[in-house]
């Protein structure tokens, strides 16, 4: 019994030490991206959507999931998520008898690009000078 006891009170303390050295690296995480930078487009699926849509007229579903070398669903969460923000446009339409989705940037993605990589630039400046 003892023994038992014993070793639930070492995986319980295990396990808390673990959760709070996680909540450590995420807090870090968080504090790493500085609070006027755009979150939206930081994420790495995000930047890649933007990026390629900036030097693409458009592209299709399947040409984005190929490039970015993600999932459906993947790219799919992502995409939307821009799409509410109104950085890219979705048209839906049909290629004989397959559903083909496009995307392409607006303006106002265009513009919140531009104003990621001169904060980027900014930060990277400021790291090589300090």
């Amino acid at each position: 019994m003892a023994k038992s006891s014993a070793a639930h009170q070492d995986r319980t303390h295990r396990t808390r030490e673990r959760d709070a050295s996680l909540a450590a690296v995420r807090g870090a995480a968080r504090e790493a991206v500085p609070p006027d930078l755009d979150r939206l487009i930081h994420e790495r699926i995000r930047l890649g959507i933007v990026s390629a849509l900036a030097v693409n007229r458009s592209l299709t579903f399947n040409e984005l999931k190929a490039l970015l070398k993600t999932t459906d669903g993947n790219l799919s969460v992502h995409a939307r998520k821009l799409e509410e923000a109104d950085y890219i446009v979705c048209t839906k339409s049909f290629d004989g008898r397959l559903p083909k989705t496009e995307y392409r940037l607006a303006a106002s993605g265009r513009r919140a690009l531009e104003r990621y990589l001169n904060h980027m630039e900014a930060l990277i400046r400021a790291t090589r000078e300090g």
